[in-house]
């Protein structure tokens, strides 16, 4: 009687259809500048973690580019910096934006210089073993 009741659970359960996964991210208007005469771009976008923990994002890929990573920019005593950030963590419920002159995906040793209006693909990297396609449209070096 057990044996005929489990295997009736599972029948259901194979025949239930499976929910859809909840996004890890969101992003929100991602986009691109490329400075002329440099092999560089920068990408930037609004990330935004719909769930109840926290989300980290570890890496990033481009086809565009042979190295892709986030990066901080910071203004200390008049002296600008960047540094490579191994890790953002996007909290629960909340969005981070990347922008010019802070956070911000660093896309070096372009394959091509893509032209204005052109959507270049990135993949960001989740702890965990997940991953979120963006598209990036590129804008003049002018755009803010």
């Amino acid at each position: 009687m057990l044996l005929l009741g489990f295997a009736a659970l599972l029948r259901a359960q194979a025949n239930t259809p499976a929910l859809a996964a909840a996004p890890v991210l969101t992003v929100a208007d991602a986009w691109l500048r490329v400075t002329p005469g440099a092999d560089v771009a920068a990408a930037y976008m609004t990330l935004h973690n719909p769930g109840s923990r926290a989300v980290v994002v570890t890496g990033v890929q481009s086809a565009l580019a042979a190295h892709a990573m986030i990066h901080e920019s910071k203004l200390e005593g008049g002296r600008s910096s960047m540094r490579p950030l191994a890790r953002l963590v996007v909290p629960a419920g909340a969005s981070v934006q990347l922008m010019p002159g802070a956070l911000h995906v660093m896309l070096q040793v372009l394959n091509h210089i893509p032209a204005i209006g052109e959507s270049v693909p990135l993949v960001l990297q989740i702890e965990g073993g997940g991953t979120v396609n963006v598209s990036a449209r590129v804008r003049p070096l002018s755009a803010e």
